[in-house]
């Protein structure tokens, strides 16, 4: 069966460096956490895990907007959370074959293995045809032509990041990308009156789905503003 899905290829950079450094319970340990991180991420954003690949994995979604959001959240988490091995990945869109159920074989598979596989650390490059699917708060950073391998003629390709903030800018309280008013794809009023800015409906409904402090919790100093 042909499908339309969006790809993404996310991969450890220098994971066997580090496995040969410091050993095997401490690559074990990266691992577990980096999997944790994508599948917080993943599920949160309605986007699929089709397959782990060592130190990586294999992304999947059905629209590509949120399946972007979700490979430069793991940048913006892995960064901020001071992961011992960087993050790259690869993204494309298209038209594939469905096999078994839970499989993918087509053109936009490989080159989405591929670009994962030409990016550098912190780096996210996407085919072109998925720019206009970013979310508000993501920009280009660079256009480029590349050379992949098995495809004879060059790669239209946009390297993926984060826009520019300065100290006015808020973060999601549920991802901690920092927004403001015109990037934030939601803005809502926390218990204080404060706005809130969050970056997609995903973190919206995380964030109007968190549990109610109880009345000794609200404004204590172990949860000062625990609902806001």
């Amino acid at each position: 069966m042909r499908v339309r899905r969006a790809f993404a290829f996310v991969d450890l950079v220098g994971f066997s460096n580090l496995t040969a450094r410091e050993g095997d319970e401490r690559a074990v340990l990266l691992a577990g956490q980096f999997r944790a991180l994508v599948r917080d991420i993943c599920s949160r954003r309605g986007v699929r895990i089709a397959k782990w690949l060592g130190d990586g994995a294999m992304l999947v979604g059905v629209e590509t907007s949120p399946l972007l959001g979700a490979v430069l959240e793991l940048q913006h988490a892995s960064t901020e959370r001071c992961l011992p091995a960087q993050v790259c990945c690869g993204v494309t869109a298209g038209s594939v074959l469905l096999l078994e159920g839970d499989d993918y074989i087509g053109h936009a598979v490989n080159v989405a293995s591929r670009l994962c596989d030409l990016a550098q650390p912190k780096e996210v490059l996407a085919t072109t045809t998925v720019v206009g699917d970013l979310p508000p708060w993501a920009t280009v950073l660079e256009r480029l032509d590349v050379r992949v391998r098995g495809i004879d003629e060059a790669l239209a390709v946009a390297r993926l990041g984060l826009r520019p903030t300065d100290a006015s800018a808020d973060p999601d309280p549920v991802c901690g990308i920092c927004l403001t008013p015109q990037t934030a794809v939601a803005l809502r009023q926390d218990s204080l009156g404060q706005p809130v800015l969050l970056c997609s409906d995903s973190c919206l409904e995380t964030w109007e789905g968190r549990p109610a402090p109880t009345p000794e919790e609200q404004g204590s100093l172990r949860v000062p503003l625990i609902g806001s």
